[in-house]
């Protein structure tokens, strides 16, 4: 069925009194590698109501390259493009494109050089790529991912669908040949597309393709498992992700509330490493360094170990110094009661204590959380009550022991 709720848009949309702060415990200048310090050794301060930090707003990124969008216009007006990804060398881009036939938010996904050249398809039409905002390099510029599944048009596996056929680009071939098990998508000539068959499935499912759009193959492989979320680590050593049942995303969808998912990683071989069976909003952000991984649970953070054969978890509540915050932010903004009414019951939750709802982590010891109400209804999300907190991080007294 439809995914109606556009969760990495709500991200984006999403533009505490003082905690028990726990000291700062061990080194006061930190540690000389934070891969050294087990997530379970973590000590931090909480600083809220903060302003929002430098990186709290994605980096504008234009819906589609210029070169690229000409080819669409020119070429491919039947065709929708809705984004483009450059690859981190600047000389290639992914294309996210709907054809007349697709439903369902469903997309498919091209390889064109910088340049505006259309080099290949990377999705046959049986295989549709959802969550068009999940689609990503890995930052060595070596592998994509995707969020895709079986596809619902009836025109899947048409030879009328085919894309138009690869141009000649230095460095590429003009035509794709043939390779042995490549199953050639309806009766195209010898220079259509072809495509290495490839397993398709009724929920969304992660996949991974080489930089030239080759080998594509699904990472995970879990039917009746939604994953909605991804993101690559720094180093590209592995995918952190989200993953629901259908019937907890259909719930929380008809709620108007944003997904749930469990955490996991997962490597590139396709190994995958449940890291709770607790549902989180607050998806997973990477260390810098690519050694941790944060979640929020409502008012709690988790930080997992990520590179290490002997990983640990911590988990950081910062319940009671955002129920303080939030009477406090709560007096700040209603000096008197809305409209004059009634004031709220003194045992009731502030208005303002909400659960977190996103996280940024800028630099090893600092990770910044974010809290807010957020509602989808037909008209889109809302989200009120929006406030910035601060994390700090030290190593527990012993820990580099």
């Amino acid at each position: 069925m439809a995914r109606k709720v556009a969760w990495c848009l709500i991200l984006f949309v999403l533009s505490a009194a003082a905690c028990r702060q726990l000291p700062f415990l061990g080194r006061k200048k930190g540690p000389a590698s934070w891969r050294e310090v087990p997530a379970a050794k973590l000590a931090f301060k909480f600083q809220p109501d903060i302003n929002p930090p430098a990186n709290a707003i994605p980096p504008d990124n234009p819906t589609s390259l210029p070169a690229i969008q000409n080819d669409f216009t020119a070429n491919r007006n039947e065709q929708l493009l809705a984004r483009t990804i450059s690859s981190p060398d600047g000389k290639r881009a992914l294309a996210v494109y709907a054809t007349a036939e697709e439903q369902n938010n469903e997309y498919r996904l091209d390889m064109y050089a910088a340049d505006g050249k259309f080099l290949r398809n990377v999705t046959p039409p049986s295989l549709a790529v959802i969550f068009p905002e999940r689609v990503a390099w890995a930052d060595d510029g070596q592998r994509i991912a995707f969020i895709g599944r079986k596809s619902s048009s009836k025109t899947a596996g048409n030879e009328a669908e085919a894309a138009p056929t690869p141009a000649s680009v230095e460095g590429e071939p003009a035509a794709i040949a043939p390779e042995p098990g490549m199953t050639p998508i309806g009766a195209a000539p010898s220079n259509g597309p072809v495509f290495a068959p490839v397993p398709t499935f009724n929920t969304e499912q992660i996949y991974t393709a080489d930089r030239d759009g080759f080998n594509l193959k699904p990472l995970t492989n879990r039917e009746g498992l939604i994953y909605f979320y991804l993101d690559w680590a720094p180093d590209g050593h592995a995918l952190a992700a989200l993953a629901c049942r259908e019937s907890e995303w259909n719930a929380r969808e008809a709620a108007g509330r944003i997904p749930q998912g469990r955490p996991r990683l997962l490597s590139p071989d396709g190994q995958e490493t449940p890291l709770s069976d607790s549902l989180v909003e607050a998806p997973p952000v990477w260390s810098p360094d690519s050694s941790k991984v944060a979640v929020g649970f409502d008012t709690e953070i988790e930080v997992y170990d990520a590179a290490t054969a002997s990983p640990t978890r911590a988990r950081l509540s910062v319940r009671e110094p955002l129920w303080q915050s939030s009477v406090a932010f709560d007096q700040k903004t209603f000096a008197q009661p809305p409209n004059n009414g009634p004031a709220v019951a003194s045992n009731a939750p502030p208005a303002s204590y909400q659960p977190i709802v996103r996280l940024v982590w800028p630099d090893p010891a600092t990770l910044y959380t974010q809290t807010a109400f957020v509602r989808v209804y037909a008209n889109g999300p809302v989200n009120n009550f929006p406030r910035w907190h601060q994390m700090t991080f030290s190593p527990q007294a012993g820990a580099l022991k």
